[in-house]
């Protein structure tokens, strides 16, 4: 077939058996949530009496799973590694239609298992990451250390945890305008820890294109904006550690990312809308950066929506990456950040429903450059 994959069950390559009595798969890449797959069995009566795959120790609990798809033409691409954690099976009289229905979870759930009180001193936002990352044999990315935040010291504010590993670094990233997640690499076992910004700069990997009559790569595309949203914060707080009655403020209008396209929101809106940000800091370069940090989530005021085939688009979409959109006009066509992916695969084919946004829209400016095939991600 065009395209193919690979499922790894426990560390060692499916047996033939298992692929062909495969019902479905689906699997879901998202740029700041957990990725996670769901398969379907059929169930059936084996020799000696008991139900198929219902006990097969390639299903138990934490089992580790990876799926490793692989565009004709193309490299191998990881889109899964996680465990098994839940298991529904659903039987009918006879076994006839009965199923057995298993979900799991990348293997940032490990960092999800126990809850914790601690405090973190001398530390930045990105030591933390990196130093719990790594405690997970995690790999933390190079671009964590990006727009750090400055150091919580015992003279102003630490930083306290009372919630699981992966839960306090969401809470963290969200607040520097960061997105957390845990991706496999081409190896599926080889994990990498990302705690860092969108990186929009840089030509798009992938083209999906509407109307080439010959090389077109998508069927249909829906296209939304939304323009309730704030495009300017009014930060200012008083310092724990500063006498200043008037504190410091960080009012600011730009997300600190770069833009997608030539107008932004305030631009295309044609009104601004302000709000206010309270945040207890120890200095004005932390204020600045949780005001940047609304901004950053609200500014994906553009939205795309679609679905391609692998066969015909001949690359693996995958969440975190920046790809372009042609033939879609002048106000929606350009550049998009991926935020999700849905993969629909089976023997026959393998689709994927996807989610792009940005923070911009068009006719595109000069400077927005020319479409290419050079990285873009984070």
């Amino acid at each position: 077939m065009p395209n193919s994959f690979r499922l790894l069950l426990n560390g060692t390559d499916a047996d033939d058996d298992f692929y062909t009595s495969l019902s479905s798969l689906e699997i879901e890449e998202n740029a700041d949530l957990p990725g996670a797959i769901q398969l379907t069995v059929p169930v059936d009566r084996s020799d000696d009496g008991d139900l198929t795959y219902v006990t097969d120790g390639r299903l138990k609990p934490f089992a580790t799973f990876a799926v490793i798809a692989t565009p004709d033409g193309g490299k191998d691409e990881c889109i899964f590694d996680g465990l098994v954690l839940t298991a529904k099976l659903h039987l009918h009289r006879g076994t006839t239609a009965s199923t057995l229905r298993v979900w799991g979870q990348d293997v940032s759930w490990l960092m999800n298992l126990e809850e914790k009180v601690k405090e973190w001193v001398d530390v930045t936002d990105a030591d933390v990451a990196n130093n719990i990352f790594n405690s997970y044999h995690i790999t933390p990315a190079d671009a964590n250390r990006s727009d750090d935040s400055p150091s919580h010291t015992e003279d102003g504010h630490t930083l306290m945890q009372r919630s699981s590993d992966i839960q306090f670094l969401r809470s963290l990233a969200r607040r520097n305008g960061k997105l957390c997640r845990v991706s496999c690499t081409d190896t599926p076992g080889k994990a990498t820890g990302y705690f860092a910004k969108p990186k929009l700069d840089g030509n798009p990997v992938i083209i999906l294109d509407l109307n080439d009559p010959n090389d077109w790569t998508v069927d249909q595309l829906d296209f939304e904006w939304d323009v309730t949203r704030p495009t300017s914060v009014k930060a200012s707080q008083a310092l724990f550690n500063d006498n200043d009655q008037d504190g410091v403020s960080a009012d600011t209008s730009d997300s600190g990312l770069s833009l997608l396209d030539g107008r932004r929101l305030s631009d295309f809106a044609g009104k601004s809308m302000t709000v206010l940000l309270t945040a207890s800091v120890d200095d004005a370069r932390e204020l600045s950066l949780r005001a940047q940090s609304v901004l950053r989530e609200a500014g994906w005021f553009a939205r795309c929506e679609g679905e391609a085939d692998v066969a015909r688009l001949k690359a693996i979409l995958r969440a975190g990456t920046v790809v372009a959109v042609s033939g879609a006009g002048s106000l929606n066509s350009g550049k998009y950040f991926v935020w999700s992916v849905r993969h629909t695969i089976t023997l026959e084919s393998h689709r994927m429903r996807f989610t792009l946004v940005r923070n911009a829209v068009g006719p595109a400016t000069p400077s927005g450059g020319s479409v290419g095939n050079l990285p873009g991600g984070f």
